[in-house]
Order: C-alpha cells, then structure tokens, then sequence
C-alpha cells in the first residue's frame, strides 16, 4: 500500500521564500507532474536520491517543490530531486507550489536554485548559462545580475565549454575540478590538454602543477628565429625578464631598444590578472 504521508502541515512546510511569493501550496498527485526537460541538472547521484527516499519515508516531505501549469498539467521548475525520491518511496502525491512563470523565468529560478544548493557541476552551470544567452539574448553581465555570480565567474565557466568533449565528461564526472579545467585552457594544444589532463587523472597533479606546465609550455620559442632574438637580447634586460617570470609566475616580454621599450606580461584569465596586479602592488595599497 502506498505511503500517502506528507510529513508536518502544510503551513509548517512553506519556508520564507520569494520563491513562493504569489504561489498557491497544494498537494498534488504525483502523475500530474512531469519533469522539465530544460532543468539545468542532468545527474542526480542515485546513493543520495536513496538517501532523500529514506528520509521521506520517515518524515515526509518538509518542502514544497514548485511547478508551474503546462497544458493541464503541472511541469516542475524547482525540486526535481524531492519529486524523483518521493516516487521512489511510493508516494501518490507531494505538496507544490504552483506558480505561473514564462520559459525563461522558470529556467532562471530552477538555475539560481541549483546554484544556491551547489547542486551543478560545472558544465551544467556553464550549459545553463550559455542556454540564457542564446535563447533569451542575454549578456554575461545580465546572467551574472541575475544568477548573482560575478561576471567573471559566468565567463570563466563559459569557457569550459571551449574544451573537448571528453574532457568536458571528465569535469561533470568529477574527475577533473574546475580549477583543472581552467588551468588546461591555458595550454593552447589539444593533444598536450589530453595528455595533461589524463596526468591529472592518473598521478594526481594538483591544479598548481598544471598550471606551471601551462606557463612553461606558453614560453617554448614557436620558431628558430624566436630562439635568435633571445639570445639576441641584451643580456642585462633577458636578467631582468627572467627574474620577473618568476616572481609574476607566468611569461613576461621586454621589448626595446637603447633606453626606451615595454614589459609586456602574459595572463589567462580574469582571476589571473588580479593574481598579477595583486603581487606588484599588493604590498603597496
């Protein structure tokens, strides 16, 4: 016989959200619900989802999940996860909280959600967020106002998306951090990316190690001529770039002639750079 309890009253149920502001709470039968084929999560771990079912079986379901009405019936924008594990426990309804939302604001709550509960891995998020500019023609800056993540942030998860597909499956099965994946980005051959990320997986390279491998590689001379003008240099300015590359921890180029010329510095990302900027003038501001 199936377990029909819904744990504590409704009242007790509704936390203080926006969320559900404006938002009728009902309890509504299971197979009126179907789940949205948009939600950003793609992987739900089957030992926590057997963790959740137990718990509802011995309390119920303490929080609403929250839908929205398609075509008379109810599709869910927020607890996809409660919904799965409640119908594992043989539950025949679950209490929601209906509200009417268009497409876009409905992926934007399911994403902010996910995000408070730290429940995407990085190329979902990234996923979710290229899906709200490409479908909605939104900025990076306007996701990141409305996800409330840095511009920066948003950027530099869009960028795993630049990797190969196999190393994208690496990062949302765990096996490679996100701090791997933006310190392999900054190796410009695919094959050395493979073959750095298969050291990481393998050996255990730390995202410092890859990224040292990322800045010796970037300071490889590209051609023989490359090779002719350093040792070209005068040899007091090659003194002087070599000492900044290693206190700055990345490439560094003086380039000039007699008394005049300039230092150009090398940085992979936004992170980076205020990395940079914080070794020259931290100690100074």
């Amino acid at each position: 016989m199936s377990r029909k309890a819904l744990g504590r009253g409704l009242r007790a149920l509704i936390p203080e959200s926006d969320a559900f502001e404006g938002a009728a709470v009902r309890v509504i039968p299971i197979d009126q619900i179907d789940r949205n084929p948009e939600q950003p999560r793609k992987h739900f771990d089957e030992a926590q989802l057997e963790e959740l079912k137990e718990s509802i079986l011995a309390h119920g379901v303490l929080e609403p999940i929250i839908v929205r009405p398609v075509e008379g019936r109810y599709e869910i924008v927020v607890g996809e996860r409660r919904w799965r594990a409640a119908k594992l426990a043989g539950l025949d309804a679950i209490p929601a909280a209906v509200r009417e939302m268009s497409d876009r604001e409905a992926m934007e709550l399911a994403l902010v959600e996910n995000l408070q509960r730290e429940d995407l891995n990085p190329i979902e998020e990234a996923e979710a967020y290229k899906r709200l500019m490409d479908e909605f023609g939104l900025t990076q800056e306007e996701v990141a106002d409305r996800v409330g993540k840095k511009r920066s942030t948003v950027a530099n998860r869009l960028r795993l998306l630049e990797m190969e597909p196999e190393l994208r499956a690496e990062v949302s099965a765990g096996r490679l951090s996100a701090g791997h994946a933006k310190a392999l980005l900054a190796i410009s051959s695919s094959r050395e990316r493979m073959e750095v990320a298969r050291r990481v997986i393998e050996d255990g390279w730390s995202v410092r190690a890859v990224e040292e491998y990322a800045r010796r590689a970037g300071r490889k001379p590209s051609a023989p001529n490359r090779a002719a003008a350093r040792r070209a240099k005068d040899p007091f300015l090659q003194e002087i770039e070599e000492r900044l590359q290693q206190c700055l921890g990345t490439k560094v180029r003086i380039v000039g002639q007699g008394r005049r010329g300039r230092i150009e510095i090398d940085y992979y990302s936004e992170e980076d750079i205020e990395r940079i900027l914080e070794i020259i003038v931290g100690e100074h501001t």
